[in-house]
């Protein structure tokens, strides 16, 4: 004798008495492929990491993960970036959720040319784009770059030489018109001391050290020149400028931050 199908209990959908609202709930780590505008190749293939989030209303205990899988399928063969509107709107309403959001990084390359030997190579950059939809689209890019910073001081009061370390560099924005992500790059690169290179010949490396050497910079110096920047750019309506050194001769990292 075959027994009824029985409905199964949907649980997240119960009730919560505790009215208590929860600001984003949802799934993270998700690795997915995207396609990103590339200002050279006019578009560039690459692998994200997405965390989808929606706010959570005090009276429901909780939300249908599944769903947020299910939607961003939806999007599989579209360019996702250029539907993040359609996309967070899709959450809102199949989750009746007041806001949705989605951060997404991503590694993004770039072919660099050898100051000297010309010699050519990829360099990764750690790039990433921060989405919110409430009434409106609130779009956020940002890049992470890696650079070569000197310390002033030790120049200063050094006989002969001076401590360099391996820096990053994270620029975020909101903008009004495009901003294209190689244009922060570029900007965090000419702010240091010298840019790093994937492949140095030894004419390269004498060129890259003795350019450190002839511009050190301290933290500060570097989140005030780039500032600088954004604030005479009449697209940039938000920035965040991050500088971070790992220190060479300390165990601790020099930090400065600015925020519009």
């Amino acid at each position: 004798m075959k027994l009824k199908d029985s409905p199964i209990p949907d649980l997240q959908n119960q009730f919560d008495a505790r009215n208590i609202s929860i600001d984003k709930v949802g799934v993270k780590g998700i690795k997915y492929p995207i396609v990103v505008e590339d200002r050279r190749k006019k578009v560039q293939h690459t692998v994200a990491e997405l965390d989808i989030y929606v706010e959570l209303p005090h009276y429901k205990r909780g939300t249908h993960m599944s769903r947020f899988i299910e939607i961003l399928n939806r999007y599989h063969e579209d360019e996702i970036i250029q539907n993040l509107t359609n996309l967070l709107q899709d959450l809102k309403k199949t989750l009746k959720a007041e806001t949705a959001y989605i951060d997404i990084s991503f590694p993004y390359f770039i072919q660099k040319h050898a100051p000297v030997s010309r010699q050519t190579s990829l360099l990764c950059y750690e790039c990433f784009f921060n989405a919110a939809f409430r009434d409106d689209l609130e779009l956020w890019i940002g890049v992470k770059v890696p650079v070569t910073t000197l310390c002033p001081c030790s120049k200063e009061i050094s006989a002969f030489g001076a401590h360099n370390q391996r820096s990053e560099i994270t620029i975020k924005v909101r903008y009004s018109e495009f901003v294209w992500l190689e244009e922060l790059i570029d900007l965090a690169e000419k702010t240091a001391s010298c840019e790093i290179y994937p492949l140095l010949k030894r004419v390269d490396e004498k060129f890259v050290t003795e350019k450190a050497y002839e511009n050190p910079k301290f933290v500060e110096d570097i989140v005030r020149e780039i500032t600088e920047v954004l604030d005479k750019d009449s697209r940039i309506i938000d920035y965040y400028v991050e500088s971070d050194n790992f220190e060479s001769i300390h165990n601790h990292n020099a930090y400065a931050l600015k925020r519009k």
